[in-house]
């Protein structure tokens, strides 16, 4: 695994359901195209794969 991942939001949050914007705002993502940094761990990568289709990720 990675150190740190790199994950961007590159789809619209508009009509997705409240869970799924909820794990975009943990994420830390607030604007399209919006990139932050996250250490590598179960936890995060979890929340990556649920909004997978939302979300690109590159591994840093």
């Amino acid at each position: 695994m990675a150190n740190k991942l790199a994950v961007t939001l590159t789809r619209s949050l508009i009509g997705r359901p409240e869970d799924q914007r909820e794990t975009v705002k943990a994420l830390g993502l607030r604007k399209l195209n919006q990139t932050v940094e996250h250490q590598d761990n179960a936890a995060i990568r979890g929340m990556i794969t649920k909004v997978s289709h939302l979300v690109t990720v590159k591994e840093q």
